[in-house]
């Protein structure tokens, strides 16, 4: 089956389906009913199911799931079963705290590499992670076939630096800045604009 036969929404919900299956991990969960990882996930165990149909069939009736076993199987569906390479562009404030966090490696997801145009070493200091010149960024993505990137540049500059990406050969884009971007039809971007979250909350608060 081809991955763009998948809705997206559903992809996403793998995500949270797996991280509710690693807590239940972490618990020393070994088995888990449709109902109660539905209802940790936050959808309908009708929703959890068809979800999963998509992919294969999974769990035992009157049983349940297998913890490790469907965790283990989403995880190879999500690519996340192996250390999946990923670069960052834009190494100011906001990209220097996510080199920082240590939660990527735990994924399955390792930054290999930074890129700026005016790279500052001491903004990472203490870091594995490579800080390089922006002026090596196509060369690494060809050599290192890297496909996925983290997008941390100001607006202005945000498309002009895309365009080199998928010409590069990126095909997945987490993109932090807050502008619109134009990509083929082949290409991935998932949008975070905190300041757009942070004023959808206020809605809420008033």
């Amino acid at each position: 089956m081809l991955k763009t036969e998948i809705p997206r929404k559903t992809i996403y919900r793998l995500s949270i389906f797996q991280r509710c299956l690693q807590r239940l991990k972490e618990n020393k969960v070994e088995t888990v009913s449709s109902e109660a990882l539905a209802k940790a996930a936050g959808v309908k165990s009708t929703q959890l199911r068809k979800d999963l149909t998509h992919f294969g069939q999974f769990g035992t009736r009157g049983l349940g799931y297998n913890v490790a076993g469907l965790s283990g199987a989403i995880a190879e569906v999500l690519g996340s079963s192996r250390l999946q390479p990923v670069i960052l562009v834009g190494v100011g404030n906001l990209g220097s705290a996510l080199l920082r966090y240590g939660g990527f490696q735990k994924e399955g997801f390792e930054i290999v590499a930074a890129f700026d145009s005016h790279p500052v070493p001491a903004r990472v200091k203490g870091l594995k992670t490579s800080l390089l010149n922006s002026t090596e960024l196509t060369k690494f993505i060809r050599e290192q076939n890297i496909k996925m990137v983290i997008l941390t540049v100001p607006a202005q500059y945000a498309q002009e630096v895309v365009n080199e990406l998928v010409a590069a050969g990126i095909q997945a884009i987490l993109n932090f800045s807050p502008v619109v971007l134009e990509v083929p039809k082949n290409i991935i971007v998932n949008n975070v604009d905190l300041a757009m979250e942070l004023e959808n909350l206020s809605y809420f608060i008033r």
